[in-house]
């Protein structure tokens, strides 16, 4: 048994980092369990709302996320099988004026990195890789956490952030396997060089048809470019980071406008992942233990928000450990209780989302229009509530 009175953090990911580095800025042990072998983060692109930017510049992050993001113009929706303009939304200095912070994407690796070297400089947070949670048990005096190997650690807590299918939630929610979607994603990146000048786009584009799209933006200040390509399929029922089956994606795309495809085509590999969520609910607590981040609302990615509502949680967990002087059970209740809404609110509106993107027939045809004509202002004026965000001073007055 090892002994320690630090805040266990299950999972090293953008989630699990972003807790760490909270609760250590507010002077608390934190220990965070890794299970691989080292830190890292893989995946593409992951674009920052200005919801996200509130939680930097609180946590004194900015500096750091804006010498590697990439803020682009806009954010705009083609047809892709006429390849006309569905909507655009300017962004830069335009999102500053309706949110008081900026709309950026960054490469998924480097907002990790920005945190991992974030909780490296705080002398409180201990990170520690080959740690997998296997399970926990807990009293009034704290947890004890089993790892894999056999090592139990005691601890205050245990924040569960430890992904999609978090060994802590099933302990505590116990709601099975994640919900299959139906959709896959198959992601990959260019260097800006290797991207014609006629394919290029500054913007946020995405490209939308009958059950597929395309989007695709610049990362890392310009000089990458990410492709993100949606499909539905039922031949897979999990998969994460595997490789991708390159005809099976070009039949899907098979009538898109000229671009996307010959876009596809620079691509010889392709990594895939099976999209998944979980229905919301109100509890992911139980006395010392709680959930965050893909752990306790995980959501389809058509809201692009799944790693920003990682970050608020971590944010507000803070604030309420704070409030009750460390009283965690009572946190726990009153983090949830103030995150629960919201993180659902994205789950089921990120699904509405993937819908409008997919749409056919009819439904394409309005969406089309109605964007088109403004009347929805591309269905982003529909998301302030989102882009707003929470106001990380006053979660508890």
């Amino acid at each position: 048994m090892t002994s320690s009175p630090s805040l266990l953090v299950a999972g090293g990911g953008i989630g699990g980092l972003a807790a760490a580095y909270v609760l250590g800025r507010q002077g608390l042990p934190v220990t965070v369990l890794e299970q691989s072998s080292a830190f890292g983060e893989i995946g593409a692109g992951i674009q920052l709302g200005p919801n996200i930017f509130r939680m930097f510049e609180y946590l004194g992050l900015t500096q750091a996320i804006r010498a590697v993001a990439y803020f682009p113009p806009g954010l705009a929706m083609n047809d892709v099988r006429t390849g006309e303009k569905v909507a655009r939304v300017p962004l830069g200095e335009a999102a500053i004026a309706a949110y008081g912070f900026p709309y950026g994407v960054i490469y998924r690796a480097d907002l990790h990195q920005v945190l991992l070297d974030a909780c490296k400089a705080l002398p409180g947070v201990t990170l520690r890789t080959s740690a997998k949670v296997e399970g926990f048990s807990q009293d009034a005096a704290g947890v004890r956490v089993r790892l894999a190997g056999g090592e139990e650690l005691q601890g205050a807590v245990l924040v569960g952030a430890d992904g999609l299918w978090s060994r802590v939630r099933e302990a505590i929610v116990g709601d099975g396997k994640p919900r299959v979607s139906g959709h896959i994603a198959y992601r990959a990146v260019l260097r800006r060089e290797d991207v014609p000048a006629h394919l290029w786009s500054d913007d946020v584009l995405l490209w939308g048809g009958e059950k597929t799209h395309l989007v695709h933006y610049p990362l890392r200040r310009g000089e990458l470019f990410n492709l993100v390509a949606v499909f539905h399929s039922n031949k897979y029922d999990e998969g994460w980071n595997t490789f991708g089956d390159t005809a099976e994606l070009n039949d899907r795309f098979a009538r898109a406008v000229p671009q996307v495809r010959e876009l596809l085509g620079k691509i010889e590999t392709w990594k895939m992942w099976v999209l998944c969520d979980r229905e919301p609910v109100a509890n992911w607590s139980q006395d010392r233990v709680t959930l965050l981040g893909d752990a306790a609302h995980p959501m389809l990615q058509y809201l692009a928000q799944g790693a920003g509502q990682a970050i608020e949680d971590a944010v507000v967990l803070g604030a309420a450990i704070g409030h009750t002087g460390g009283e965690f059970a009572q946190a726990f209740r009153l983090y949830q209780q103030a995150r629960y809404l919201r993180t659902g609110r994205v789950q089921l509106t990120a699904r509405f989302y993937g819908d409008i993107y997919h749409a056919s027939g009819v439904a394409r045809e309005l969406r089309n229009r109605m964007f088109q004509g403004g009347q929805e202002s591309a269905g982003f004026a529909g998301l302030d509530w989102m882009y707003q965000g929470i106001d990380p001073e006053n979660l508890f007055q």
